[in-house]
């Protein structure tokens, strides 16, 4: 198969959706990679790195494209990359279609199989994909947090672990998973006092075993994130449904109780956000304030550590990648139950429910195309 791997446009994204040694690995199984110039330099590759490993380089985002039986990258395609996908051809990357339409449009206009990181997912109902992107954003949410609580950036001006004698900053995460678990680990390392929310009863047991002494578990519920937000210093949304839009549990109206100077992060913004103010921001401009509230909504936080991110990134997909190039996307979903799992639109139909249901569209059987 011939593989196409462009550079991320996106605002400040330095990631790139296949390392050098994961290009050798799918040059060596027979494939034919083709990396776009300069697509590795933001997260520490050279073009020359590439050609070592027996990928071949093409000068622009158009060539790349064109060539590619499968687009491998790391954030979902953008307005100038629309015109670019071609009908029939594999995409393979993060999508979050729920969140936006017009690229859910845009992939079905294409008539392209759009094959999402972010829905593939296990037996367990764990998300392979999207787990080392959680873990780098969970801790990243902690440590810009931490960073906007400063006065100068508009914020309490409080140290999130506080020192002898003062206490330390109070830091409410929503949703115990993957993201909300190293977001309190983080925080609880820095001595912050910490208290983190689910609806997961068998989830909060494990969290109330594994988490220091200053991580508190809450039960997840209307009353209990009101009355926590009014105390907390960070508050770092983490809620995730697969392939669905998050659920809007900070309000606007809850603002309005909250100490000037709060930190709201947002890391399900990917997914629409479980903060109802927040709206997705860049890298170049990561936050707003609203009612003396800092908002910081940054829809690819990762994209800001890209070296650690991209091999972490690569880690997870390259096992999938070349189970889609050596056998095609369909064998490969008919023998995968997980790979199958991310497909959301085929060839101009969706077949993921989670986006059917966010725009009211016609949902197919995936099945029905294999």
């Amino acid at each position: 198969m011939i593989i196409g791997v462009p550079k991320e446009i996106k605002n400040n994204e330095n990631r790139v959706a296949l390392t050098p040694a994961g290009a050798k690995a799918l040059v060596s199984h027979g494939h034919t990679v083709y990396i776009q110039s300069t697509a590795g330099l933001g997260s520490g590759f050279s073009d020359a790195d590439y050609r070592k490993a027996g990928a071949k380089i093409k000068k622009d985002i158009e060539s790349t494209y064109k060539v590619a039986e499968m687009i491998m990258k790391v954030k979902e395609p953008i307005k100038p990359e629309y015109k670019l996908i071609k009908p029939d051809q594999l995409v393979f990357t993060y999508f979050h279609f729920a969140s936006y339409k017009p690229l859910t449009a845009a992939m079905i206009k294409s008539k392209s199989v759009c094959l999402a990181y972010e829905t593939v997912e296990l037996p367990d109902r764990s998300l392979p994909l999207l787990v080392p992107m959680s873990e780098v954003a969970g801790r990243m949410s902690v440590q810009q947090g931490a960073k906007y609580l400063e006065k100068p950036l508009k914020g309490r001006g409080i140290l999130l672990g506080g020192v002898p004698g003062v206490p330390p900053a109070k830091v409410m995460v929503i949703g115990g998973g993957i993201v909300g678990t190293e977001a309190a680990k983080m925080a609880a390392g820095l001595g912050a006092d910490v208290s983190i929310l689910d609806i997961n009863l068998d989830r909060m047991r494990y969290l109330e075993d594994v988490m220091p002494a200053n991580v508190t578990t809450v039960y997840s519920n209307e009353y209990n994130i009101v009355e926590l937000s009014k105390q907390a210093d960070l508050i770092i949304g983490a809620v995730l449904i697969p392939g669905a839009k998050a659920p809007k549990l900070i309000t606007r109206a809850m603002l309005k109780d909250m100490k000037p100077g709060t930190v709201l992060v947002d890391v399900a913004v990917d997914q629409g956000g479980c903060i109802e103010t927040c709206k997705p921001t860049t890298h170049a401009k990561p936050t707003f304030i609203i009612d003396d509230v800092i908002h910081y909504c940054v829809a690819n936080m990762p994209g800001a550590v890209p070296y650690t991110s991209t091999l972490a990134l690569t880690n997870a997909t390259l096992r999938y990648a070349i189970k889609l190039a050596d056998k095609g996307w369909k064998q490969a979903c008919r023998e995968d139950e997980a790979l199958k799992k991310g497909l959301n639109v085929i060839k101009g139909k969706v077949v993921y429910k989670g986006v059917s249901e966010a725009f009211n569209l016609k949902y197919t059987d995936v099945d029905s195309f294999l």
